[in-house]
């Protein structure tokens, strides 16, 4: 597996295809497999790159020390995605990699050809109207959390996989994907101190890179909330349902999920 070094960290990533780079970031408590079934597809038209963030597996952390933040996270992708252009580069982000890509855009945008968010994890702040005040979210990982920190691995993930995917979505998960998250499980311990701030208006306002929102038709309302909210407040955003699919649609429907991504990435 190759790795390079940013900031100082060794991040392992792998790889498909020739041409112009585009970069996948994985959600919490996932890794560089997650985008298995992209990577083909993908690579037909472009590098794929999928990089398995700091702290997540290969490597094994016991959720101790630092360097395990939002910010530290997005210092890493801007780092990536300057090793790896030269020139503007198209990034996708998943639920917690989609919050780092949205942050990515914001703050440096002259590094994005395209942007692509996939139910971009998160909670939106008091400048969307109608919103209530953040909390709800963190206190589903600080539960989750709390049980990883005991020992009680299976429910810390039961209860977290229930906040993204509703009740019995831990049980229903096929096994492979139970055993990604019991290999980054205790990446929750670092993420209840990530530092997450809300979107607000005002920054979703100011992303200027072409933007597809993506979300699956079965997904909790919450992740439709956001998406509706970035969608209203970024200039020209586009907008893809995946049928069938819920927020991990990216494996339940791979077909649907790349035909949409590589289309918007073909007319971006």
């Amino acid at each position: 597996m190759p790795s390079i070094t940013v900031n100082h960290y060794a991040i392992d990533y792998v790889e498909a295809g020739t041409g112009e780079p585009l970069i996948l970031i994985h959600g919490s408590l996932q890794d560089q497999r997650y985008w298995a079934p992209q990577m083909a597809g993908f690579g037909a038209q472009y590098r794929v790159i999928a990089p398995s963030l700091r702290h997540y597996w290969p490597a094994r952390w016991d959720g101790q020390g630092g360097g395990f933040t939002i910010a530290q996270h997005v210092a890493d992708v801007v780092a990536l995605i300057r090793a790896f252009g030269p020139g503007p580069v198209r990034l996708l982000g998943h639920s917690r990699g989609g919050h780092i890509a949205f942050r990515v855009a914001e703050s440096h945008p002259e590094l994005l050809r395209a942007l692509v968010l996939v139910e971009p994890g998160g909670e939106l702040d008091a400048s969307f109207d109608g919103v209530a005040a953040p909390g709800e979210q963190l206190a589903a990982f600080n539960a989750a959390a709390e049980c990883i920190r005991a020992g009680r691995i299976e429910e810390g993930l039961s209860l977290f996989a229930a906040h993204t995917g509703g009740p019995g979505a831990w049980e229903r998960r096929p096994e492979p994907r139970r055993q990604v998250a019991r290999d980054n499980a205790f990446t929750l311990l670092g993420q209840i101190h990530e530092q997450r701030a809300p979107y607000s208006r005002a920054a979703a306002a100011a992303i200027r890179t072409p933007t597809l929102l993506v979300g699956g038709a079965e997904s909790q309302p919450r992740f439709g909330a956001i998406i509706d909210a970035l969608e209203a407040a970024i200039a020209g955003a586009k907008r893809a349902t995946i049928p069938k699919g819920t927020h991990a649609m990216s494996i339940e429907n791979p077909a649907a999920f790349n035909a949409a991504v590589l289309h918007f990435l073909t007319v971006a």
